[in-house]
C-alpha cells in the first residue's frame, strides 16, 4: 500500500507541473518549492535547536498562532519553522514576523521528507488541525520526534475510519497526543485505539480574542459603515455568494455589506458586483 501511495504522490507531483503551465496557482505552488531545501541549509544550522509548526493553509496558520506566540515565550533558543501545502497561506504570510524560518512543505515522498526532516532536526512538530502525510509522519516517527496534533477535528466520514484506511490510520501511530476540538473527535480517536487525545477546544477563538485586544481601526470601513449596520463576510465562496447576492438583493432594512471572497480575482468581483 506504502508502494502505490509513494506512486501516486510522485504522479501527482508530475501532473502538478504540467498544471503550473496553464495554472498561476500551481505555479505558485512548483516554483515556490524549488528553493526550500536551499533556504533551510542556508538558514538552519546544525547546532539551532528548532521547532516545526504546519498549516495547510491561513485559516490553519490563524489557529496555530496563539500557539506559536506561547512557544516562542516557553523556548526562545529555539527557531520556529513554519511550512505551508497552500499558495493561499504561504504568499500571505510569507513574510511574517513569528517564526524565523517560513517555507512551503515539499511533496510528501520518501526521499523529501527525509531530507527535510535532516535540515529542520526539529525537537517538536505540530500539525494545525489536519493533513496527515504518512511519509513525513512515519520518518518522525522513526527518530522518535514528539508530534502533536493541535485544534485537530475528526468526523466519521474520513478515511481513518473506512474499513479500507487502515494505511492512513497508521499514520495516526506518530502522534504522541492530540489536541482536538470537541468530545466527538476525541470518541472517534477512541475507537481506533486512541486514548491519547484531550479535548482543547478551537484556537481559533483565542486567535479572534487576541486580535479583538489590538487596535484594528481602518479609516475606510469607518468611512464605508458610516454608523450603520454593516455584515462582514469573509473568506467566502462562490456557493456563499450566491445565497448572499440574492438576500441583499431582496432587504429592505438598511445595512451595508463588506464581502471578502476566498479567492480574490477581478473577474470574480466583477460578476458579484454586477448582480447586485
Amino acid at each position: 500500500m506504502f508502494f502505490l501511495y509513494n506512486l501516486l504522490v510522485t504522479f501527482a507531483g508530475f501532473c502538478i507541473k504540467i498544471l503550473a503551465v496553464f495554472n498561476p496557482k500551481m505555479e505558485q505552488f512548483v516554483e515556490g518549492r524549488k528553493l526550500v531545501f536551499e533556504t533551510l541549509a542556508t538558514r538552519i544550522s546544525a547546532k539551532d535547536k528548532t521547532i516545526w509548526f504546519h498549516a495547510a493553509s491561513l485559516g490553519e496558520y490563524e489557529q496555530g498562532l496563539p500557539v506559536i506566540e506561547k512557544m516562542k515565550i516557553n523556548y526562545p533558543d529555539h527557531k520556529i519553522v513554519l511550512t505551508f501545502f497552500s499558495p493561499s497561506g504561504f504568499e500571505v504570510r510569507k513574510n511574517n514576523t513569528i517564526a524565523d524560518v517560513t517555507v512551503y512543505l515539499p511533496l510528501d515522498t520518501k526521499k523529501d521528507a527525509i531530507k527535510f526532516i535532516e535540515l529542520v532536526h526539529p525537537e517538536m512538530v505540530f500539525f494545525i488541525k489536519y493533513e496527515y502525510w504518512p511519509n513525513y509522519l512515519q520518518e518522525l516517527k522513526k527518530q522518535s520526534i514528539s508530534t502533536y496534533l493541535i485544534s485537530g477535528i475528526f468526523r466519521k466520514d474520513q478515511l481513518f475510519f473506512k474499513w479500507y484506511g487502515g494505511f492512513y490510520r497508521s499514520a495516526l501511530d506518530s502522534f504522541e497526543h492530540f489536541f482536538v476540538q470537541n468530545s466527538n473527535s476525541k470518541d472517534l480517536l477512541f475507537q481506533l485505539g486512541k486514548a491519547n487525545a484531550t479535548v482543547s477546544g478551537d484556537t481559533r477563538f483565542d486567535r479572534v480574542a487576541a486580535i479583538l485586544e489590538k487596535d484594528n481601526h481602518l479609516d475606510f470601513v469607518t468611512e464605508f459603515k458610516n454608523n450603520q449596520l454593516t455584515i462582514v463576510v469573509g473568506s467566502s465562496w462562490p456557493k456563499d455568494e450566491k445565497i448572499l447576492v440574492d438576500y441583499i438583493n431582496s432587504m429592505t432594512h438598511q445595512v451595508k455589506f463588506i464581502i471578502a471572497p476566498h479567492n480574490i480575482k477581478k473577474s470574480r468581483l466583477k460578476n458579484c458586483k454586477s448582480r447586485l
